[in-house]
């Protein structure tokens, strides 16, 4: 067989291999807002576990990694980078905001945001790769060099879908910094710039490869109610636009996973500019938070209509693992 049609052969096995791949479903969980107490702390290991033991090809922790009124110290950070490192499934880890942007409170060390932001670069998204046991390549918008410092900004491709992480954490996204009624403060308006660039970024990518799925991770709940009541929250508010911009512009299904608000919920509070109609390919899942644990298992299927689905996995707690 001449050596030509053997490569072209190849490349159709190839082909037919990715495109198979890509048709199966695919399963992932999603959790935060958690370990806030030493309970949860104890438990984590048994949920990841559990996560590991359900077929899932990554789990993505939506930030709060500890509670607002705790310290923010190197101890506390090293302690969950070994957790996560731990964990039997690749684990992405999204910014929340108590382990910077409130790390001024007195009860909190206290600390200055801006270094323990930094802090948390340099601990816990080095390399290219995802937490946890198994491995899973991540593109960092670090690789920008005009953006060279939001190595927490994520995004990779599962299925028909793409997966991108952005560091939107609460207390209304830093947009005032440690002065309650002051801002926009410098961080909140550059860190901004960054993560609309990634989400257009991303989006695009997602068109030109026609996938039918974008999920997003944050921390921050934006408040869609109050947006559609024309009172968006001044941190939240250009994202909001931007993502109803993005979405009524995608032909697929768009998620926006966020923690923040302990009230787990799944809905679709997404409108359009005028605030009369909803986005019907726009859905919100908020996971559980302290003291409610638990995880939610989601699903990207290209043969669903819907391409993603979730279903809740209230947690129960178990012994915790010998040893700790």
């Amino acid at each position: 067989m001449p050596a030509l049609l053997l490569r072209q052969i190849s490349c159709l096995l190839a082909l037919c291999w990715c495109c198979a791949a890509a048709a199966q479903p695919v399963s992932f969980g999603l959790f935060g807002d958690t370990p806030y107490n030493r309970v949860e702390r104890e438990q984590l290991p048994a949920m990841l576990a559990a996560m590991g033991r359900d077929n899932l090809a990554f789990a993505v922790h939506a930030g709060d990694i500890k509670s607002g009124s705790s310290l923010c110290s190197d101890e506390v950070f090293l302690d969950m980078l070994g957790v996560f490192h731990a964990a039997p499934l690749p684990l992405v880890y999204v910014l929340g905001d108590n382990e910077w942007t409130d790390c001024h409170r007195a009860n909190n060390g206290p600390y200055d945001p801006l270094e323990r932001l930094a802090r948390l670069r340099e601990i816990f998204f080095t390399g290219d790769d995802a937490l946890g046991a198994r491995p899973l390549r991540l593109e960092r918008q670090s690789g920008d060099p005009a953006y060279a410092i939001y190595r927490e900004n994520v995004r990779w491709e599962q299925g028909p879908a793409l997966f991108v992480g952005l560091n939107l954490p609460g207390s209304e996204n830093n947009y005032h910094g440690t002065r309650a009624g002051s801002g926009p403060v410098p961080e909140f308006i550059e860190r901004s710039k960054a993560n609309q660039a990634w989400l257009a970024q991303s989006f695009a990518l997602a068109r030109s490869r026609q996938l039918t799925g974008v999920l997003i991770v944050v921390q921050g709940n934006p408040d869609f109610e109050a947006a559609r009541a024309g009172q968006p929250k001044p941190g939240y508010r250009d994202f909001i636009a931007q993502l109803r911009r993005e979405t009524e512009a995608f032909a697929g299904q768009v998620v926006l996973v966020h923690g923040d608000t302990h009230k787990h919920q799944i809905n679709q509070p997404l409108f359009d500019e005028a605030g009369q109609k909803v986005l019907g390919n726009f859905t919100r899942v908020e996971v559980y938070g302290s003291p409610f644990t638990g995880w939610v298992r989601g699903t990207v299927d290209a043969r669903d209509p819907r391409v993603f689905s979730f279903e809740p996995r209230p947690w129960r707690a178990e012994p915790p693992a010998s040893g700790y």
